[in-house]
């Protein structure tokens, strides 16, 4: 919806009803993420669903919907006999929630809108299908919520599922129980996170760094490989990395913005390297900064850091040997205890064993055919 956001709080502003068809779920080689969306009003569109190929069909029904003042979950598939009427000749399958919009039936657009300008994490919640008040809408904030999906147990477990979802930048469907209870299906709930991927910034490029490379990305983290060695640093070394860069560190991190959600792990341990990188690393809003290194390697570090000027408050940011404590010995192993340990500090985890802990464990995530036709399900 990012792509069509100014056009719609335009017509929003200006009192009109359109009608508003996002992606909520893909299978297969959908052309279009779950969050894509075309915004439809009278005869103008903005916007795309599916790259082209169902874009007709969904305008069409855009615009019922509009009129109508009733959601729509749409399914559109492949179709033997009509594949190029309303059907994806490249063998997906997409659904489609179709929904009408205008300051009545929405009325947090505009603060939504405002928080996607400001950078602020905002994400919207749409009941899909199920038991619960379907086309029910909540916007989710880090630290405030409104609007409601019809049960308060609900609106609790969407909040804490969405805001894991923002942190990770995470769009998609989540199923529950009528009352929020996540090991059921009944209920589906589409979570639609206005928030960028959080940076891991992994400097080093060593077997290591492959590893911690991997794990960043499956924590859907937009993982930067940065190494001064043009040799070691290379796409073919680290293919699961979005970028990598040949660059001395500590140029690259004071060339680039830096966010209270960024990762940075420092893998050198090489003070000509990692000594100007902590210098500057530990002078950044970064909500990590770890480095690793055995005991003393730790203490030199310390010691050169603090000639550099650093002082005891900004040494404190620095975790240091990197990872927590999982007995880990190979680059596979020392990457899931740095996971582990950025997942500990965005939640707040003790790092004990569940098993020796009480309480709850987390503190204060429509059934369509799949034989190509398409199908609705009115939201009513």
């Amino acid at each position: 919806m990012r792509d069509v956001l100014s056009q719609i709080v335009r017509w929003w502003e200006a009192g009109e009803t359109f009608g508003l068809a996002t992606v909520v779920a893909t299978f297969r080689s959908a052309p279009r993420p779950p969050g894509a969306s075309m915004a439809v009003l009278g005869e103008e569109a903005e916007g795309s669903v599916s790259g082209g190929c169902v874009e007709g069909a969904v305008y069409e029904l855009a615009r019922e919907v509009a009129a109508s003042g009733a959601p729509v979950l749409q399914r559109y598939g492949v179709s033997d006999d009509d594949a190029f009427s309303a059907g994806l000749t490249c063998g997906g399958i997409l659904d489609i929630l179709v929904e009408p919009v205008s300051r009545e039936r929405f009325p947090e657009l505009g603060e939504i809108a405002a928080s996607v300008r400001g950078h602020e994490p905002v994400a919207v919640a749409t009941v899909l299908s199920g038991p619960g008040v379907a086309g029910a809408r909540r916007v989710i904030w880090p630290d405030r919520s409104s609007g409601s999906l019809g049960v308060t147990r609900l609106d609790d477990a969407v909040d804490d599922d969405a805001r894991g979802m923002l942190a990770q930048g995470l769009t998609g469907v989540r199923r529950y129980g009528a009352h929020g209870e996540r090991r059921l299906d009944d209920l589906s709930v589409f979570v639609h996170s206005f928030a960028p991927p959080p940076r891991m910034l992994v400097f080093g490029a060593i077997d290591f760094a492959a590893a911690v490379a991997r794990v960043g990305k499956f924590l859907g983290y937009h993982v930067v490989v940065c190494d001064a060695r043009p040799v070691f640093a290379t796409a073919r070394r680290f293919p699961e990395a979005d970028e990598v860069i040949v660059k001395w560190p500590h140029d690259y991190l004071s060339s680039i913005t830096v966010d209270e959600r960024t990762a940075i792990c420092v893998l050198t341990h090489d003070p000509r390297f990692d000594v100007p990188l902590l210098e500057v690393a530990l002078r950044t809003p970064a909500g990590y900064v770890g480095a690793m290194g055995s005991r003393r390697t730790h203490e030199d570090r310390l010691a050169r850091l603090r000639e550099a000027g650093l002082g005891e408050t900004e040494l404190r940011r620095l975790r240091s040997p990197i990872g927590l404590d999982l007995g880990a010995r190979t680059p596979e192993e020392t990457a899931v205890s740095i996971a582990a340990e950025l997942i500990q500090l965005r939640w707040g985890g003790s790092g004990q064993p569940l098993t020796e802990r009480s309480g709850r464990i987390h503190g204060h995530g429509s059934r369509a055919r799949l034989d190509g036709e398409t199908d609705r399900e009115e939201l009513s």
